[in-house]
């Protein structure tokens, strides 16, 4: 019965994540001007990552907490690869 539980509060709190990084992209995508090339990676790799942490995690039956870490690491290395293109993009 305890395992059920303490199962529960963590579906519920990667379902949060979840949830927040969706609003998150929203919020970007709605800003008015275009996206920069670091945001577009960020959620293109949180994108990517989200979906395949769901794919790896569905296989070890934690399908919501795969894809929680996989949009995380995702949208930190999409992040680190639009910005190193931006700043070669502005010669910064």
């Amino acid at each position: 019965m305890m395992h059920c539980i303490s199962f529960m509060k963590m579906n519920k709190t990667f379902t949060t994540v979840i949830g927040a990084m969706t609003l998150a992209a929203t919020l970007a995508g709605c800003s008015g001007e275009p996206l920069s090339t670091r945001e577009k990676g960020t959620l293109i790799g949180t994108g990517v990552g989200a979906a395949g942490g769901a794919v790896v995690g569905a296989a070890v039956g934690a399908p919501l907490a795969g894809a929680a870490i996989g949009g995380v690491a995702g949208g930190a290395t999409g992040f680190a690869v639009g910005n190193h293109i931006q700043n070669e993009e502005h010669g910064d």
